[in-house]
């Protein structure tokens, strides 16, 4: 692989105008599908193999005209202090708003105003218009999201408190300044590593190309593939954190390559050769992880995983050539005089040992206290992860600036805190011998459950088939309580099927999260299987070792289990909140965990492929293995450092997005980033390196037959060009020798 990658990177050096006008034509052609394509109309989200996802397929087939799947909302109206909400004056101004909504729009389905559907407070404090949409939210348009706000504008003025909740008013995420912001850190960052705008403007430029053809690819293709609301965000969160690293890794051995007198030409392929094998192993490692996503059979997660895995292979392809390429048109100003300098210094045998070679010997003298600190401290961290709590975020956990949020506070005060999230039971009476009463049964065994406070009458459709019920909870919808009452249902349902033939579901958007999280929950260890497991396989063939990647990936566990528990802290206990914008703790986004899960391995592993790499490296080439790690850190420390703080910035810059999720996943992924690049990669797995000595690369000889041999550390390249110590092949290499396999 190394020779191949060696001749694409002179081709591409060579060739540079060709390679960087197809690139941009590709970026153009994006482009153009983009502005062209028509606006995405679904967002469709779906749980196959559910109950509460069956329950919603019945409704739909049964109940055409509830508009199950479509967006709804709930305008809530407060009476003034000493008013309430039956007083003539105030019944008359809310009728006139339901009125005005019914002729607002031609999307809207029904409206029932509170004194015909019984949605007045006991103590007739509060009341809400019930708003029901024939398509789902992202398929309103702006007139009809316009004519609602309109409804509430005019309710306010008549002196009553007024707000709007419902998925109604749910808009597509945007990303903000903040995300300029972590690509303005990347930048600094670069420029202190490289000591050259020019070299830090290559992995730059390239990453926002790579990530500018996937984003506008995702928004071509959104409406034909019915792609989520934050497919395309979290494409780019991942693109842009891959696409510089990969981009820093070539041009950082581009740079190491010129300061050992290559001409330019040849330093491109050596870099391409070298750094370009681990940028393609660290990529794939990324790919497997977030195409691995699919396993959790969620149609939403499957094509979130695809997307990005699209943009992380668009991001190797464009640093294997279009970085040598626009290192090409660069020339000597990648270098700039003080970088020049620097590296010259570091050359001499009397210069000072970097930061990178001053640690590794710190933690060869010391490994088992390195080891200790690194794994307690983790462990310690990783503490909170045990009351993790798992949902999905509803009106509740808005921040209280939002209408939606103070809205649902208004109806918890009024109504109990679950009437945000009521039940919807169906039941198929389809092979029932007496459907309604099976029904009623239904319905009265639910009112003597503990944590029911309200059971509405059974409501038949006209083949008369199928009847809902629609259940109040006591608690929240996001509570332990409200959950039990879901299951309580659901095995006094079991019973009544076999007894009346009567089939008894539940759903709705509480009951949806409920089998969301429980599905999430039960696919994350069959997904860490698949996916440690294959990425096992492909470092083992990377570093010809069993030790190693099965270092790599307990390493990577700690890590993962580390930074669940800084979310917990955070999201659900509610440390230091403040200081990341979160207004309102609750349960941990049921998605987060498995989704944290894919990606952080997959870029864990770059930084493990990319520093071991050149431990392997130097170790092949004869030297001691406590000398190789001293060898790996010195070339790669500063590398992987400037990797990580340019990841962490870009993840952290999604910390402000005002969207619940990405603000959860920004942060996640910044702070397990942290914790996998500074405490296990650059600590705990020299330390255990040191620990193992030769034994670290054992393979079996049986193995080693089999597996093939990829060349990540262009053992054969070096060969065919007949490199040798004498040459100029740099401190690290050590001379030409024989492999010896141990």
């Amino acid at each position: 692989m190394a020779t191949f990658l060696y001749k694409l990177g002179r081709l591409a050096f060579r060739r540079r105008r060709y390679v960087a006008l197809i690139w941009v034509a590709l970026l153009a052609l994006a482009g153009v599908g983009a502005a062209s394509a028509s606006t995405a109309t679904s967002s469709s989200f779906s749980i196959p193999g559910t109950e509460a996802q069956k329950a919603f397929d019945l409704l739909e087939q049964r109940f055409p005209a509830a508009s199950a799947d479509g967006a709804t909302a709930r305008i809530v109206f407060k009476a003034p202090e000493g008013q309430k909400m039956t007083d003539p004056a105030n019944k008359a101004d809310v009728k006139k708003i339901a009125g005005q909504l019914k002729s607002g729009s031609q999307q809207v389905a029904a409206v029932v105003d509170p004194y015909e559907g019984k949605a007045v407070s006991k103590n007739g404090s509060t009341a809400y218009v019930s708003v029901t949409y024939k398509v789902n939210s992202m398929e309103l348009t702006d007139e009809t999201r316009t004519a609602l706000k309109d409804a509430g504008e005019t309710a306010q003025k008549t002196g009553m408190t007024v707000e709007i909740g419902g998925d109604a008013l749910q808009v597509m995420p945007e990303t903000g300044a903040t995300e300029i912001i972590g690509v303005a850190l990347a930048a600094v960052v670069l420029v202190i590593t490289f000591g050259s705008l020019i070299a830090a403007g290559l992995p730059l430029l390239t990453a926002l190309i790579g990530v500018g053809i996937g984003v506008a690819s995702i928004t071509a293709l959104a409406n034909v593939l019915d792609l989520g609301s934050t497919t395309s965000i979290l494409a780019m969160m991942i693109g842009l954190a891959v696409g510089i690293d990969y981009a820093l890794f070539i041009v950082s051995r581009y740079r190491a390559e010129l300061a050992e007198g290559r001409e330019h030409e040849e330093a491109a392929g050596r870099a391409v050769g070298t750094a370009g094998s681990a940028v393609v192993f660290a990529g794939l490692t990324v790919v497997i992880a977030l195409v691995g996503l699919a396993v959790v059979n969620i149609p939403m997660l499957s094509k979130m995983g695809f997307a990005a895995a699209g943009t992380v292979a668009i991001a190797v392809l464009i640093a294997l050539t279009l970085v040598p390429a626009m290192l090409g048109f660069a020339g000597k100003r990648v270098m700039g005089r003080k970088a020049r300098k620097a590296a010259e210094a570091e050359n001499r045998p009397e210069a000072k040992p970097n930061m990178g070679t001053r640690w590794a010997r710190f933690v060869l003298r010391k490994p088992v206290w390195v080891l200790l600190v690194g794994v307690l401290g983790l462990g310690a961290i990783a503490i909170p992860a045990a009351s993790l709590e798992m949902g999905l975020p509803d009106d509740g956990s808005q921040p209280t600036s939002t209408t939606q949020r103070r809205a649902y506070d208004l109806l918890s005060e009024g109504f109990g805190p679950g009437f945000n999230g009521p039940l919807m039971v169906v039941v198929d009476t389809e092979n029932s011998s007496d459907g309604k009463a099976a029904a009623k049964r239904v319905g009265d065994e639910i009112s003597d459950m503990p944590g029911v406070v309200a059971v509405t009458p059974a409501n038949f459709n006209k083949a008369g088939d199928a009847a809902m019920i629609t259940v109040v909870p006591k608690d929240r919808p996001s509570s332990v309580e409200t959950e039990n009452v879901v299951h309580a249902i659901r095995d006094a349902g079991g019973d009544i099927t076999s007894e009346t033939g009567a089939e008894v579901l539940v759903t709705g958007s509480t009951a949806m999260n409920i089998d969301f999280s429980q599905k999430m929950n039960d696919a994350l260890l069959p997904y860490l299987a698949l996916v440690v497991g294959l990425a096992f396989l492909l470092l083992m063939v990377v570093f010809r070792s069993v030790l190693v990647p099965l270092k790599a990936a307990l390493g990577f566990l700690l890590s993962v289990v580390a930074a669940l528990g800084a979310v917990v802290a955070v999201f659900q206990w509610g440390w230091l909140g403040s200081l990341f914008g979160v207004e309102q703790t609750g349960p941990i986004m049921s998605m987060m965990p498995i989704f944290m899960v894919g990606v952080v391995f997959g870029l864990a592993m770059d930084y493990e492929v990319f520093l071991v790499t050149r431990m392997r490296e130097a170790y092949v080439h004869g030297e001691q293995p406590g000398q190789a790690i001293v060898t790996g850190f010195k070339d790669g420390a500063r590398v992987v450092t400037a990797a990580a703080v340019i990841m962490m910035a870009v993840f952290s810059g999604f910390i402000g997005s005002g969207e619940q999720m990405i603000k959860m996943i920004g942060f996640s992924l910044a702070i397990a980033v942290f914790f996998d690049a500074f405490v296990v990669r650059m600590a705990i797995v020299p330390a255990v390196l040191a620990l193992l000595g030769k034994r670290a690369w054992w393979l079996p000889r049986r193995l080693d037959r089999i597996l093939p041999n990829v060349d990540v550390e262009g053992e054969g390249l070096r060969k065919e060009l007949g490199t040798s110590a004498e040459d100029g092949a740099g401190p690290d290499h050590g001379g030409e020798r024989e492999l010896t396999r141990v």
